[in-house]
């Protein structure tokens, strides 16, 4: 069944979102969508296509994923502020037959149309928010299709390694949905409305934010670039009842000195996400704005979501127990489950987990096993009421604000400039992203100019390349990289010296 299909009806007159344009009402956004749907027929696609959308926190995003749901077409929404090179290569792997683009994207869209991927047969370009080639007088209602077909391709480099295309199906989305409001969790009844404080685009975003609010006819308020001032005031002035989003956000609302209890008082459910959230953050904000944060655990190959520590008592720093219909094991390094309280890689199974890479049968092989259990990864222990910890991660991973960093491909970027012979990329803590993305690199004989002038190029070279999220916060200039016996980098003992 179309997820599309399963949003109850609200009230067409009740207000679906809140942008920087206006409000736009349930009634009105239905509207849009179907006569958007209507213009992706009309332009000849068909079931089962990709349509790649290049935009940013706004009515486009969630117009063209209702547009794409509705017409049975698979979204692949993907950073607009990436750089061209990287959204090449994820246009090159998913094939998308036509491209959605907001005012955001619209500059990198540019760049990459100059030289458009032979794939993509049409381009539909916001023009101050509006998309007049998309509108249809003939809107279209929803596509009934099998519930197992792909919704959604969201990039990640979590399980896999280097990025690849989760596929999220209709089904993985709308069990994800299920769980969530089974909790004893305040989200029944009216009146609720929804801050998107975190990239829609993201898993996060896309399911716990957007389709939550559809699923309970909740008011979502959307806008790009929110600091923690917009956000206090974003909140205050539109009643924000439910506040969700990384460690990065809660950090800086913790360190923002002009903030007061009186500029959240509206807020029922506060929940941290998509990276660790540091209890001393957790008790600070507690203490100083009076609000009760509940930590959760999910991968983007899981919809977004595993655990939640809000719907019962857990300890400080847990992300607390399984949803009804989510199994997990902590398994040890000979595949044996280990004894409660000793550590283990998480594996997953249940109805919102991924059923793959999209056109990468190794990686998804690799990541699952025969009886379909997804092995994440990620290094936890569990207490004997059942609550989660994550302690570490096995892969080299660093998670930046609830973003996956393949060290691996910040290291071939950096070894793409002239001056480096090589690089080793780790993460290191930081108070408000979780981690940051250091540098370890080794130059060459020839270079010319001071170290700070050299950093400043690999930093600008390396945001012609890499998301902004990726690009090193810090590049530390050494005369080797630790390796082992067959000279494999040891990425675990680059930020044990000074650099």
């Amino acid at each position: 069944m179309n997820l599309a299909e399963r949003f109850d009806a609200h009230e067409a007159d009740h207000p679906a979102l809140v942008t920087k344009e206006g409000v736009v009402t349930y009634g009105e956004l239905a509207d849009r969508a179907g006569a958007w749907h209507g213009g992706l027929i009309e332009a000849g696609l068909v079931p089962g296509e990709r349509i790649l959308i290049i935009a940013g926190n706004s009515e486009v995003f969630v117009t063209a994923y209702l547009c794409c749901l509705s017409a049975g077409l698979i979204s692949v929404p993907v950073n607009p502020n990436s750089p061209a090179a990287e959204l090449r290569r994820e246009i090159d792997l998913v094939t998308p037959s036509a491209v959605i683009v907001d005012d955001v994207g619209a500059e990198v869209w540019q760049e990459l149309d100059l030289d458009r991927p032979a794939t993509i047969r049409h381009a539909f370009v916001s023009d101050g928010g509006k998309i007049e080639t998309l509108d249809s007088a003939a809107q279209k209602t929803v596509v009934s299709v099998d519930g197992k077909l792909p919704a959604v391709l969201l990039f990640t480099s979590g399980t896999a390694g280097a990025s690849r295309a989760a596929i999220l199906s209709h089904d993985n989305l709308w069990a994800s949905m299920r769980a969530v409001t089974s909790l004893p969790l305040p989200l029944k009844g009216e009146g609720h409305v929804v801050l998107a404080v975190i990239p829609l685009f993201h898993v996060f975003g896309l399911n716990l934010i957007i389709n939550l609010s559809l699923t309970i006819g909740a008011t979502l308020v959307v806008e790009d670039h929110v600091s923690a001032e917009r956000t206090a005031e974003l909140t205050r002035e539109n009643s924000v009842t439910i506040l969700g989003g990384p460690p990065s956000l809660w950090a800086s609302l913790l360190a923002a000195t002009e903030l007061a209890p009186a500029d959240f008082a509206s807020v029922r459910l506060a929940v941290s996400g998509a990276a660790p959230l540091n209890p001393r953050v957790a008790v600070g904000i507690k203490d100083k704005l009076g609000i009760q944060i509940g930590e959760g655990y999910g991968l983007t190959e899981t919809s977004g979501i595993c655990t939640s520590a809000i719907a019962h008592e857990a300890p400080l720093g847990s992300v607390g127990r399984m949803f009804p219909g989510v199994e997990v094991r902590l398994v040890g390094e000979a595949g044996e489950d280990v004894l409660i309280g000793d550590p283990g890689e998480i594996w997953i199974r249940g109805p919102m987990v991924s059923p793959g890479y999209w056109e990468d049968q190794e990686a998804t092989e690799r990541t699952r096993n025969e009886d379909g259990w997804l092995k994440t990864g990620d290094v936890g222990v569990v207490d004997d009421k059942g609550n989660v910890s994550v302690i570490d991660r096995i892969k080299d991973l660093v998670l930046v604000s609830g973003f996956n960093v393949h060290p691996a491909e910040v290291e071939m970027a950096l070894t793409g400039h002239p001056s480096v012979e090589a690089a080793g990329v780790a993460g290191t803590p930081d108070p408000v992203t979780g981690e940051r993305v250091v540098a370890h690199v080794v130059l060459r004989d020839q270079n010319e100019g001071t170290e700070d002038d050299l950093r400043n190029e690999l930093i600008a070279h390396c945001r012609k390349e890499l998301a902004r999220y990726k690009v090193p916060k810090e590049i530390r200039f050494t005369d080797s990289l630790p390796t082992g016996l067959v000279g494999k980098l040891r990425r675990v003992e680059l930020n044990q010296s000074e650099g």
